[in-house]
């Protein structure tokens, strides 16, 4: 069968790269044509569009991007029609998505939304527009079953896809040697993939390495952003990068300082503690304060439905607050009570195989048609 997946970002080609894995092992002959990365380009199929030229963050640069988000829209719609796939795979990243779902509903493509937009956190009547243009919902945090279920809506919980991910992975276990970190003691620092993060958060999390000087500070670099680009960002702090190794690096790290995103939830897999940091505009921000009605921003916590790991938002996230709490995450009860929360985790996310789940779901949504 014929198979159009949209991923918008950095998170979304790495769990479209799994799904599209899945797929093939149930339907050998799967065909792909994707919105994505280097990571489903890597499975096969055709890209029709990458990432890098779709992915803004915060409600300001969103307004500053929209001539380029409507070519978006529309370069996808009229691809869409051109290719008629069995299915429609839309992954995450609901601004964008939800207008391609409302689309292909009305040229009779079914839609699979695979990783449920967070409607839990803001304006939570969306879901009355999802029942109409998604065929079928499998989302991968817990708690918005119930959600869905409470807006009288059906959805599949297939668990979390970064288990798989992570089930994977084999660490190098001469990474550290190869990267010339042999006998250092690492602070990971993952800064995002997103321009805007990176020039937003790099600085504030460089600025306390002096400050710990027994530690080595490694920024796991983003492919779309030379060494050159970091090291201008980051002007004279000291610090090493790897590219294509922020498994390998969180395998070997001590501790790590972590932009909101999925990539705290995949340092809480590997049980580094860490800190959360988050950076928008201010007047993004200022209307996120207005609108969003969750008590926590990071995945980890979401998850868990308590503060396990430190959160410092905008004007909190300075170097003075993420040295403090670094420090608390090097040893003794801060660094015991964060590991003990990640054990609580676990148990919430259950076991690997969301992506074979997922996969199942849609092969079958496709074949229903």
């Amino acid at each position: 069968m014929r198979y159009y997946l949209v991923a918008g970002e950095a998170s979304g080609d790495l769990h479209g790269a799994n799904l599209m894995r899945a797929i093939k092992q149930q339907d050998a002959a799967a065909e792909f044509r994707f919105f994505g990365g280097d990571k489903m380009l890597a499975e096969g199929g055709v890209l029709a569009k990458h990432y890098r030229d779709m992915s803004f963050m915060g409600f300001v640069e969103v307004l500053a991007n929209l001539r380029t988000i409507f070519r978006n829209l529309a370069a996808c719609k009229n691809d869409l029609v051109a290719y008629r796939p069995d299915v429609l795979v839309l992954i995450d990243f609901p601004g964008f998505n939800l207008k391609i779902a409302k689309f292909a509903k009305e040229q009779g493509i079914p839609v699979c939304f695979y990783i449920s937009p967070k409607v839990w956190a803001w304006n939570q009547k969306r879901v009355l527009n999802i029942k109409k243009v998604v065929d079928r919902m499998f989302c991968i945090l817990p708690f918005e079953v119930e959600f869905y279920k409470s807006w009288g809506m059906e959805v599949t919980y297939v668990g979390n896809p970064l288990l798989d991910a992570v089930a994977g992975f084999s660490a190098d276990l001469r990474f550290a040697e190869k990267q010339g970190l042999a006998g250092k003691k690492i602070i990971a620092l993952l800064p995002g993939s997103r321009r805007q993060e990176i020039e937003r958060l790099l600085p504030d999390m460089l600025a306390v390495s002096d400050r710990f000087p027994e530690y080595l500070f490694v920024v796991a670099g983003a492919p779309d952003f030379d060494e050159s680009y970091y090291r201008t960002v980051a002007g004279s702090r000291r610090f090493e990068i790897v590219y294509n190794n922020t498994y390998n690096l969180l395998a070997v790290a001590h501790a790590a300082v972590v932009a909101s995103g999925t990539a705290t939830l995949e340092t809480a897999i590997f049980k580094v503690p860490q800190v959360v940091v988050y950076k928008g505009s201010a007047i993004s921000v200022a209307i996120a304060r207005l609108l969003v009605k969750i008590r926590f921003i990071s995945l980890v916590n979401l998850i868990a439905d308590r503060k396990i790991v430190p959160e410092l938002i905008q004007e909190d996230c300075n170097p003075t607050h993420i040295e403090t709490e670094l420090r608390a995450l090097m040893a003794g009860a801060g660094r015991n009570d964060q590991l003990t929360g990640y054990e609580e985790l676990a148990e919430k996310l259950g076991l690997p195989g969301a992506s074979g789940r997922a996969a199942a779901g849609i092969i079958a949504t496709a074949a229903a048609k």
